[in-house]
């Protein structure tokens, strides 16, 4: 499947700035070209504060606030979230078939989601959120989206079945996709920058991902660059 001919992206992450952070530039590039961007946030974010009048409460509010706000900047047409707490997802039958039902009801080309592996680059240990969505998503596309019998009650709900093209791994340390992000490098920070209850220096934040995406794109016909494991199916 060639990128440019991708309609319909669907991006299945577990926080808020997830999908910022992951895929930021690539969500920009492909809304810029026309493709419809759709992101499902499982959880809602509550316990990523070490301020102590801070509570779960108003964290979750401010924290779809901001991810609202960041989607909007990257040309995101809808943005969805789950609700599981924050720190507690587990990859079961419950949060598979919530995926399923998103993936069924949005019918995208491609689905960008977590790498599940349990570290990332061999030393940065994957949030167990980042391991439970990312499996779930993987186990929501094949078999339980594409196949009838799997979720009867998404028949009910008058969502048939659906075959996703594409996954999309993002902080895979096994990378073998590169998306040129320098055009919409630009997008992507002023995305996350919305994301204040979270970062707290923006110029560092922007330096370090300025080193970190010009390093990935070294040996590429490229300047800056996201990564992805890419999964093809058919």
């Amino acid at each position: 499947m060639d990128l440019r001919d991708i309609r319909t992206c669907l991006v299945v992450m577990a926080h808020p700035d997830d999908a910022e952070f992951s895929a930021g530039g690539t969500v920009a590039a492909w809304a810029e070209a026309g493709a419809r961007v759709h992101y499902v946030i499982v959880t809602d974010g509550s316990k990523g504060s070490a301020d102590p009048g801070m509570t779960p409460e108003r964290l979750a509010a401010l924290r779809e606030a901001e991810q609202r706000a960041a989607a909007a900047r990257l040309g995101v047409a809808t943005v969805d979230f789950l609700g599981f707490p924050d720190g507690e997802v587990e990859a079961n039958l419950h949060l598979r078939h919530a995926i399923t039902r998103e993936i069924r009801r949005r019918r995208p080309d491609v689905v960008v989601t977590h790498d599940p592996a349990s570290l990332y680059w061999d030393h940065y240990i994957n949030h167990p959120d980042h391991r439970a969505v990312g499996q779930a998503t993987l186990d929501a596309v094949f078999p339980t989206a594409r196949d009838r019998l799997h979720a009867p009650q998404l028949l009910v709900e008058g969502l048939d079945p659906h075959v996703v093209r594409q996954v999309f791994l993002g902080g895979s340390q096994h990378p073998d996709t590169w998306i040129d992000i320098e055009g919409t490098f630009e997008r992507k920070l002023a995305a996350l920058r919305e994301h204040t209850s979270q970062i707290h220096d923006q110029a560092a934040l922007a330096r370090r991902l300025r080193e970190r995406h010009s390093a990935l794109a070294e040996g590429r016909p490229m300047a800056m660059a996201e990564v992805f494991k890419r999964i093809s199916f058919g």
